[in-house]
């Protein structure tokens, strides 16, 4: 997650700049929000596309993890959005979507649990 992180803070970085540049003449009460917006869409794009197309990120393939349906296959757009919104969402509270897998018999994030996905070793 700390790769994840690292690579990610560029992508937050260059989309920070963008909107700012763009959006110097927007109200300072729309500025924040809009920014937040921003960012999590833009970090929701580059990880839907990445695991609807590749299956993985760059640090998922560092260390051979793939992202699979939980029958094996490609994930389905729907499935990555939900995995994404999820685990934003459940990381957020004591990182409990993390925690989840100590006690879960496949031990899968609580987020890939609700969303129909899993996380496997790519080098079968």
């Amino acid at each position: 997650m700390a790769y994840e992180l690292l690579l990610l803070l560029g992508v937050i970085f260059f989309t920070a700049l963008a909107f700012l540049l763009l959006a110097q003449s927007l109200d300072e009460i729309w500025r924040r929000p809009l920014l937040q917006i921003s960012v999590f869409t833009v970090c929701g794009l580059y990880f839907v596309w990445l695991w609807r197309h590749a299956g993985q990120t760059l640090p998922m393939k560092t260390w051979h993890l793939r992202l699979v349906s939980a029958s094996g296959g490609p994930v389905s757009t729907k499935q990555a959005l939900v995995r994404y919104v999820l685990a934003c969402t459940l990381i957020a509270p004591g990182g409990i979507g993390i925690w989840w897998a100590l006690v879960d018999r496949d031990r899968q994030f609580l987020y890939d649990r609700l969303a129909g996905t899993r996380v496997v070793s790519s080098r079968d």
